[in-house]
C-alpha cells in the first residue's frame, strides 16, 4: 500500500513539475504573442537569449510530452479501477473527453495554444486500443513515435531534393495574431483566438508531428500503468535508473545531429522533414531523462521533500492550466496590461516565477479546504453525474 500511495504522489508531483515548466515557457513566449521590445541594452539582450535558450533546451517539446504520458497513465488507472468493479470505463471516458473538449474551448478563448482540446480529441483514440495486449499497444505506439507521415515525406524529398517547399501554412495564421491580441478588445481577442488562432495551432501541431507523438505517449503512459512502473520497489528503481542512462546516452548523438542539421543537409525539402522527425525523437529522449531523473530523485530521502512541493500543483493541473491562460493573457495581451510591448524575456521569466509561487500558495490553501481543484470537481461530478459509484 505504501508503494501504491507513493506512486500517486510522484505522479502528481510530475504533473505539477510539467505545469510549472509550461507556465515558465508560456510567459517568456508572452502566451504565443511573440514580440521583442525595442531598445533593449546589449547586456540585457544577452541575458534574455541565455534564459530563452536554457528554458527551451530544458522544457521546449518536453513538458507537453510528459503531460501526455501522464494523461495515458491516468486513463489506465481510471479504467483499471472500474474494471475491478466490473464496469467498462470506455463509454464514460468518451463522455469525459467531450467535457475536456469544452474546457479546452474555454481555455482556447484566452490562449490559442491550448493543448486540452487536442488531448480531448486524440484521447478518444485510446478507446479502441484500451484492451489490446501490451505488445500490440507497444507496436502501435512505436510506429506513431517514428513519425510515419514525415518518414514518407522524407523519402519523397530524398527522391526529389530540389523540390520547392512553401512556408508552413500555420505561419500565415500566426502572422494575423497581432490584429486581435494587441488590441484592447477582449471580445475581439476571444473571437480571434477561437477562429484564426485555433486554426494556426492545429496546423502547427500537424506540421510538427505532434499528433503522432501525443498519441504514442498516451499509449506509452497506459503501458507504464499496466506495468505499475510508478509503484516504488527495487525492480522499478532499476528500470528508472536504466531508463535514465539509456535516454542520456541516446540524447547526446541525437542532440549533436540536431545542432548541425542545418550545415549537414543542403536540401530544404530533406532538411524540413528530417528536422521534424529528429527533433521529436531528441525531445522525447530528453523528456525521459527529466521523467526518470525526477522519479529516482523523488524517492531519495534528501530530495523528496523538495520535489514534493509540486504535488499540490499537480493535483489541480487542469485548474492551474486554465488559470495560467486567463492570467497570462490578461498580463500580456492588449485587452489587459499589454506587457507584451514592454516585458522582454528576463522580466517575463520573473513574472512566470512569481505566478509559480502564487500558484503553489493557492494550491496549498485549496488542498487544505477541498478534496479536488475547482475545475477538477466540476469535471469529476459531470463525469459521474448519473452513476451511483462516486469514486474512481
Amino acid at each position: 500500500m505504501i508503494s501504491e500511495s507513493k506512486r500517486f504522489y510522484v505522479v502528481d508531483a510530475l504533473r505539477g513539475f510539467a505545469i510549472i515548466s509550461i507556465m515558465l515557457l508560456h510567459n517568456i513566449e508572452h502566451f504565443d504573442f511573440y514580440y521583442v521590445p525595442e531598445n533593449i541594452p546589449q547586456w540585457m539582450a544577452a541575458i534574455d537569449q541565455g534564459i530563452w535558450d536554457t528554458m527551451f533546451f530544458l522544457f521546449g517539446g518536453k513538458s507537453y510530452a510528459m503531460f501526455a504520458l501522464l494523461f495515458g497513465l491516468t486513463f489506465y488507472i481510471q479504467m483499471h479501477n472500474q474494471e475491478k468493479r466490473g464496469e467498462d470505463f470506455r463509454p464514460r471516458f468518451a463522455w469525459r473527453m467531450f467535457l475536456l473538449l469544452i474546457f479546452g474551448i474555454i481555455n482556447s478563448a484566452f490562449f490559442q495554444g491550448d493543448i486540452l482540446s487536442i488531448y480531448a480529441v486524440l484521447g478518444v483514440l485510446l478507446i479502441p486500443v484500451a484492451r489490446l495486449n501490451d505488445k500490440a499497444v507497444f507496436v502501435i505506439a512505436l510506429i506513431l513515435f517514428l513519425q510515419p507521415y514525415e518518414m514518407v515525406r522524407l523519402f519523397m524529398a530524398i527522391q526529389n531534393p530540389d523540390m520547392q517547399l512553401s512556408d508552413p501554412t500555420s505561419w500565415a495564421y500566426f502572422g494575423k495574431m497581432g490584429e486581435y491580441a494587441g488590441g484592447e478588445s477582449l471580445l475581439a481577442t476571444i473571437k480571434g483566438n477561437l477562429t484564426n488562432g485555433k486554426v494556426a495551432v492545429l496546423l502547427w501541431n500537424w506540421e510538427n508531428g505532434r499528433y503522432f507523438h501525443i498519441l504514442a505517449l498516451f499509449m506509452f503512459g497506459m503501458l507504464a500503468g499496466r506495468r505499475k512502473l510508478f509503484a516504488w520497489n527495487s525492480e522499478n528503481k532499476r528500470f528508472w535508473i536504466k531508463a535514465l542512462i539509456i535516454s542520456a546516452v541516446a540524447f547526446i548523438p541525437l542532440f549533436a545531429i540536431q545542432s548541425s542539421t542545418g550545415s549537414l543537409i543542403e536540401s530544404e525539402a530533406i532538411r524540413r522533414s528530417f528536422t521534424i522527425i529528429q527533433s521529436s525523437w531528441t525531445n522525447l529522449c530528453f523528456m525521459v531523462i527529466l521523467l526518470s531523473g525526477f522519479v529516482v530523485l523523488f524517492h531519495s530521502k534528501r530530495m523528496q521533500k523538495a520535489l514534493n512541493i509540486f504535488t499540490p500543483i499537480g493535483k489541480m493541473s487542469l485548474s492551474n492550466y486554465v488559470f495560467q491562460s486567463i492570467v497570462g493573457a490578461t498580463i500580456y495581451y492588449g485587452f489587459g496590461f499589454g506587457l507584451y510591448q514592454h516585458a522582454n524575456t528576463t522580466p517575463a521569466f520573473l513574472i512566470g516565477l512569481v505566478l509559480a509561487v502564487i500558484t503553489w500558495f493557492g494550491c496549498n490553501w485549496w488542498a487544505g479546504q477541498y478534496k479536488r481543484g475547482p475545475l477538477e470537481t466540476i469535471w469529476h461530478k459531470a463525469t459521474w453525474f448519473n452513476s451511483e459509484k462516486r469514486h474512481h
